[in-house]
């Protein structure tokens, strides 16, 4: 038997006319809060990734072989770097004109095209003596190595190498470099001829620039600071490429012999950087 409501007894009858408007009222109320906080969610996220991505530290990575450059690219982005790719000498010195903020060159020498690595080097260094750079190389001869870092190169990998390798020489080669932090002292180092000015990183000669690499204002950072000490290539090598860099002892020396170029008044005679034979170098300004 129905009721005067029309239902069957004991059914459920719907909420009166104002209470299910208030009900569905709640209900969107809690769904537009729910989509709210979930595009807020979805905001913030968004937001993070981006800053995330600004702060990246940027590499470039110029290799011919599709396969490596890809496999280098994936092991970079995986420790957290930004890269961008190129595949000939022409198009990385574009890329680096487009990118005023790569910090780090992966540079293999052989490649397609009228430039090679070293001339990309030469050019990168005639423009930028701050930007840290690593050659790529499948060669195993000494004197590719020497030429590589004469020719600017902070450091070298021969290949093949391991990704954790390649990763812990970029990491330690973007500190040398500064990264995207402001050195914090401001302090000058004066030794006549020379001005070391921790602050903005560069060495003077008697009042003229000197285009120093990184690498090579490191040296020059731990020789003024420790004049007349006679430093062992070990501890030069520890100073300035870290505990953790892997490669050989002589990259010191070819460094030394790059830095009495641009310091010395006569390189075969230097009377700055002067070699204490057996040990290391010292300094004498």
């Amino acid at each position: 038997m129905r009721g005067a409501d029309g239902l069957e007894p004991g059914q459920n009858q719907p909420p009166r006319s104002g209470g299910w408007f208030c009900l569905r009222r709640k209900e969107a109320a809690r769904s537009e809060q729910t989509n709210c906080e979930d595009e807020n969610e979805n905001n913030f996220r968004i937001g993070k990734e981006s800053g995330e991505r600004i702060k990246m530290r940027k590499v470039l990575v110029l290799e011919d072989e599709t396969n490596i450059r890809s496999f280098v690219v994936i092991n970079l982005k995986r420790a957290g770097y930004d890269t961008i790719e190129a595949g000939t000498g022409e198009e990385a010195l574009a890329l680096i004109q487009k990118n005023p903020d790569v910090k780090v060159a992966l540079l293999d020498i052989m490649l397609p095209g009228e430039i090679d690595g070293f001339e990309v080097c030469r050019r990168i260094r005639a423009g930028n003596a701050q930007m840290g750079i690593i050659m790529l190389t499948a060669r195993t001869q000494e004197m590719d190595k020497v030429s590589g870092l004469m020719t600017g190169a902070d450091d070298y990998v021969t290949k093949p190498f391991s990704p954790a390798e390649l990763t812990a020489r970029v990491d330690a080669l973007f500190r040398r470099t500064g990264g995207d932090e402001a050195p914090i002292s401001p302090d000058e180092i004066s030794d006549p001829p020379f001005l070391l000015n921790t602050r903005n990183r560069t060495l003077e000669k008697n009042g003229q620039r000197v285009k120093l690499t990184q690498v090579e204002y490191s040296i020059v950072k731990l020789f003024m600071e420790n004049p007349g000490k006679a430093l062992s290539r070990e501890e030069i090598l520890e100073a300035v490429w870290g505990t953790e860099f892997l490669g050989e002892l002589k990259i010191v020396d070819v460094n030394i012999r790059r830095l009495r170029i641009k310091l010395e008044d006569d390189p075969q005679n230097p009377s700055f950087v002067i070699t204490v034979w057996g040990f290391g170098y010292k300094w004498e300004a």
